[in-house]
Parts: C-alpha cells; sequence; structure tokens
C-alpha cells in the first residue's frame, strides 16, 4: 500500500486548523515542500511542544511525504525565537542524515498563514483564489506531518495534542481521544480559575467562541489546538457576540483610512484585496455582484479589525458577508493570470505579536508557563463526522456495536472529498446520528 492510501486510511487532515484531506495534498508533485511551525496565532503552544518532544516523528513524516510529492526542497519554516525548538529539529535531522531546511522566520502575524509561509521561504506570491501548489509548494502543518508518519506504521488518526490556557490554574499541554469532551480537558489543566468565562476554540483571531451554554456539548476534534478561557465579559467576547446587523451598523462609521488595506497581509503580497473598499460597497452598495469578488479573498487573519481600525470596526466581517452574498449567486473569484508582485513595504507593515496581544488584551496569558504534560484518558467520547473540509463522513457502525480503538467508524462518501474517522476509545456505541458516534468505554477496557 502506497503512502497516500496510507494517509487516507489512516484519515489524517490538516491538523492546524483548516483539516484539509492530506492524503489529496500529497497526490501531487511540487518543487518545494513547507512545513509550517510558526504556531501562527498568539499564545498558542502546541506545536512548539511537538517540536521539542516528537522532532524524531515530525523529521521522518516529512521525509516520507517529501519523496511522496517528488519535492526537491523541504523546508521546516519556525520562527527564529524558538530556539530550543530548532535545536531539537536540527538533533532530528542530523540523526536521521535528512536533506531538510530550516528557515528562520522574522516573529510576526500571521506568518503561519499559508499564503505568507509561502512567500517567506519562496518569495512567490500566491495568485489570488490560487494554492500553494500553483507556485510549485505543498505546505503542512508540524502535527500533520508526524500524523503522515504514523500512517505509513498503520496508526489512525485517534489523538490529539491540545494546549489548555488561559483562566485555568494548571495551564499545560495534553494528550486527548478525538472526542473528548471540553469538560474533560479543563478539569486536566486543574479546572478554571473563574466561575464566569468563555472558551477561545484555537487562536484568539481566528478561533471560534464557545460560551458556557454551548460548552456541555463540545469536544475534540482533530484539527483542534487550544482550548483558551477568557473571563465571558472579555473584549474579545464582546465582538464575538456582536450580531450581523451591529456589524453592518457599525461598518457606517468607517472613515476611509485605509490603515485596514495597507496592513492586510493578502493585499501586501500582492491580492487586489482592498478592505476598505469592500466597507465603502457595503454602506453604499445595493447588492453585490463580480465587482465585488475581491471580498472571497479575505483570509479572516483579523488583522484589519483586530489591528488596523482606529474605529474598532469589522473590516473582516463585512468582506465575509460580502463574500457569503456572492457565493449564494455561484460567484467565484476569477484571477486573470496576471503575475502577482508583493507591495513595497511589505517588511515595515508586519504586525508585532506583543503588540498585537496588548491591544487584544490578553497580556495576562503570554507566555504562560505550562505544567508537565499530561496524557488524557476518557470513559466517554463524542466523534464528530464532521473533522474536515469536504463531506461529512458516514457512519459504518451501529448503536449497541462492540468496538476496538482504531476502529473505522466513518468512511468518505463516494466519490467526495472527505476523511475516514475512527474510534479513539474501545467501547460499545452508544449513539449514531449523521453527525457524531457517540461511544463509552467498556468496563475493563
Amino acid at each position: 500500500m502506497d503512502l497516500v492510501e496510507l494517509v487516507r486510511q489512516a484519515g489524517v487532515v490538516g491538523a492546524g486548523g483548516a483539516g484539509f484531506p492530506t492524503h489529496v495534498k500529497l497526490n501531487a508533485e511540487a518543487e518545494y515542500l513547507i512545513i509550517n511551525a510558526a504556531e501562527c496565532e498568539p499564545l498558542l503552544q502546541t506545536d512548539q511542544f511537538l517540536m521539542r518532544e516528537r522532532a524524531m516523528e515530525l523529521v521522518a513524516g516529512i521525509l516520507l511525504a517529501k519523496a511522496q510529492v517528488k519535492a526537491q526542497k523541504a523546508v521546516i519554516a519556525v520562527k527564529g525565537k524558538y530556539i530550543r525548538e530548532v535545536r531539537c529539529l536540527e538533533d532530528a535531522i542530523s540523526q536521521l542524515d535528512a536533506d531538510i531546511a530550516i528557515h528562520d522566520l522574522q516573529n510576526f502575524y500571521p506568518a503561519g498563514d499559508e499564503q505568507m509561509t509561502v512567500f517567506e521561504v519562496t518569495g512567490r506570491s500566491v495568485p489570488p483564489g490560487g494554492i500553494p501548489l500553483n507556485v510549485g509548494c505543498v505546505v503542512s502543518n508540524v502535527m500533520t506531518m508526524i500524523n503522515v508518519f504514523e500512517a505509513s506504521q498503520n496508526i489512525p488518526v485517534i489523538e490529539k495534542y491540545v494546549s489548555i490556557l488561559g483562566e485555568v490554574r494548571e495551564p499545560r499541554v495534553i494528550k486527548v481521544p478525538v472526542g473528548t469532551s471540553f469538560d474533560t480537558c479543563l478539569e486536566a489543566a486543574g479546572g478554571t480559575t473563574i466561575s464566569d468565562f468563555c472558551i477561545i476554540r484555537g487562536g484568539p483571531m481566528m478561533g471560534g467562541m464557545i460560551d458556557q451554554s454551548q460548552q456541555p456539548g463540545m469536544s475534540i476534534t482533530k484539527t483542534d489546538g487550544a482550548l483558551i478561557v477568557i473571563p465571558s465579559d472579555h473584549y474579545l467576547v464582546t465582538r464575538a457576540k456582536e450580531t450581523e446587523i451591529q456589524m453592518l451598523n457599525r461598518a457606517r462609521a468607517c472613515i476611509q483610512c485605509g490603515f485596514c488595506t495597507e496592513q492586510c497581509p493578502r493585499y501586501l503580497i500582492g491580492h487586489p484585496l482592498h478592505p476598505h473598499k469592500m466597507m465603502k460597497a457595503v454602506k453604499y452598495a445595493e447588492d453585490f455582484n463580480e465587482s465585488h469578488h475581491e471580498a472571497l479573498l479575505c483570509c479572516g487573519c483579523g488583522v484589519c479589525e483586530m489591528y488596523s481600525c482606529p474605529m474598532g470596526i469589522s473590516p473582516r466581517q463585512v468582506n465575509f458577508y460580502i463574500a457569503g452574498k456572492l457565493r449564494e449567486k455561484g460567484i467565484r473569484y476569477q484571477h486573470d493570470d496576471s503575475e502577482v508582485i508583493a507591495r513595497d513595504g511589505r517588511e515595515f507593515r508586519k504586525v508585532p505579536p506583543a503588540r498585537l496581544i496588548s491591544r487584544l488584551d490578553l497580556n495576562k496569558y503570554d507566555h504562560q508557563p505550562l505544567k508537565e504534560f499530561r496524557e488524557v484518558s476518557s470513559d466517554r467520547v463524542c466523534i464528530s463526522m464532521w473533522q474536515h473540509i469536504g463531506a461529512g463522513s458516514q457512519p459504518v457502525v451501529k448503536v449497541g456495536d462492540v468496538i476496538s480503538k482504531g476502529q473505522l467508524i466513518g468512511e468518505i462518501p463516494e466519490g467526495k472529498l472527505g476523511a475516514m474517522i475512527h474510534a479513539s476509545i474501545s467501547g460499545r456505541v452508544t449513539e449514531v446520528s449523521d453527525n457524531q458516534v457517540v461511544i463509552a468505554r467498556s468496563q475493563g477496557s
């Protein structure tokens, strides 16, 4: 069985948050294989932990993927400030005699954005609406490469490393079975230090906001990398709860200063994305059409609204709103094949993470010292059938089935983009729906 099929059978997807099925990404040829090790979002520490503790498996996975895509160059793009992590990577590369380079990234946000990483490593701009493969690159995440190595050993993706941070008594990285409840994860970090809180699922710039009423039904998926607990009256929570009507009404306060555009990462690598123009469009346009298609280029990094805008309004959400209206009409971005050239001054407009963290009022949680790593077991898991880009997986088990850890429980629908799903614990199936499979651990298993 070749690597692509092993990766497909193991259910490997992009572990950095996107969840794109990795067997599809590896079924290509590219000049560069680039490993995104930048830990893009502020506060997060999971990839740093993995680079320290699982560097050998990471490098082994990179070598397998490099051979598969016939890459001439394999590059780990990592922030130079991660001195310990770089040393561990260098040791692993030396021990495996691997032809892998380490690219020293500057410390800026969003250094880990896929298209930013491509530009930093190669100097090439991915065309608007395109993918890294258009410029000869395949980009993957640290944990994804570890999962590729494990897939080569017939080990499916059934566990996840997650940073538990913020208002918890014992911030730490934990390893849990996929489908473990958020409650169990918080308990593994000593519980919360406050009673009224929300959870950021992912990073503070692009992660989802989970309030306490939603928390009981939430569980870890293959793409989760962090849970950050913050007070329910925090600035980020208030912004996240803004309604669409409120967002659109506040957009009318835009003064057209252009700061959102001048610091937009996609604009700076040469894309024709102008958030301030979209703010004007939502203010005056009666309808949206192909002339507004640049809104479809927004990557959602949040620099425009969380850092650049002096009015505290929401260019990102306006882009999303317009993009949604365009997709309803079947409008897609069409690049004219012209050369994409990065704009002058890009190097001087990069966002310093320390200043960003300060603006987000998250200084209290920056560089939190972590307690010892912990592996966490779970007696009950709720495993989502929608853990990836594409179609949801189709359950292949029924209520009452006794299954083993690692057993297939969800298949890719015929002819669809998707990923296999496996049982993360041994036990009995207690619930099956189109959305999830619930497994309870059997006595003594």
